[in-house]
């Protein structure tokens, strides 16, 4: 196995609806929100973290390799259990491997046998677009907006179990990153598919509450010409 070349994936995130991935601050301040969203801790600026988009696009690839119910004890998660489980099926054997090589073994598992390789996928933060947040501070614009929701009772019609929730607004526009490792001939077709994770991403939500309609995103990468052929892809 030998490292031959290193693609890179560059662009932007634009928010098509308000966005809420929560910073796990479960302290709670006088006029604060129920749940606020992750930001910086130097500049105080929202940001999506990279572990974010890999765990949503792996979750997704998951669901559309079929393999999920197939190890259901691991929470759906594709491991190399999976992998030996599913041994004497070849299409869904390589549905593992593939997302096995994509985004790498869980901590503590050895993957010797298989020779998969290391993770080919490296995902960073996405913060802020430098040109999006000069208009922001020029128009004033809120970084983040506090969403009020509560409960509904269908007897009585009145609202009840009120929350406040911090989302990142629709419009606000983050940079996007990724490298990816071609370690052999094969992962070329990897890369091809990991394409198809950001496209079903692009159909579903990233972060909570994506039922609610929070979460959906629009990539729109650097390169024109896979930007175009991104925009057309089917992962179907």
């Amino acid at each position: 196995m030998k490292l031959l070349e290193i693609k890179k994936l560059e662009g932007t995130i634009t928010l098509k609806s308000g966005l809420h991935i929560g910073s796990g601050n479960m302290e709670m301040h006088i006029g604060g929100t129920d749940s606020p969203v992750i930001k910086h801790p130097h500049t105080l600026e929202p940001y999506i973290p990279g572990s974010s988009l890999k765990g949503k696009v792996r979750s997704l690839l998951e669901y559309k390799s079929g393999l999920v119910p197939v190890d259901r004890d691991r929470g759906g998660l594709v491991t190399l259990k999976t992998l030996k489980s599913v041994e004497n099926d070849p299409a869904l054997k390589k549905e593992a491997e593939a997302i096995l090589k994509i985004f790498g073994t869980g901590a503590g598992e050895t993957e010797d046998e298989y020779n998969l390789g290391p993770t080919r996928a490296y995902f960073a933060d996405c913060y802020l677009d430098e040109e999006w947040k000069g208009l922001a501070r020029t128009n004033r614009w809120q970084l983040t907006e506090v969403k009020s929701e509560n409960a509904i009772d269908r007897i009585r019609g009145v609202a009840q179990n009120p929350r406040f929730i911090e989302r990142v607004p629709e419009g606000t526009k983050f940079r996007f990153s990724l490298t990816f490792k071609i370690l052999d001939a094969g992962d070329g077709a990897l890369f091809d598919k990991l394409l198809e994770g950001l496209k079903l991403l692009e159909h579903d939500a990233l972060g909570g509450n994506g039922s609610r309609g929070y979460g959906r995103i629009e990539f729109a990468f650097d390169d024109k010409e896979m930007n175009d052929g991104f925009k057309v892809l089917n992962p179907f």
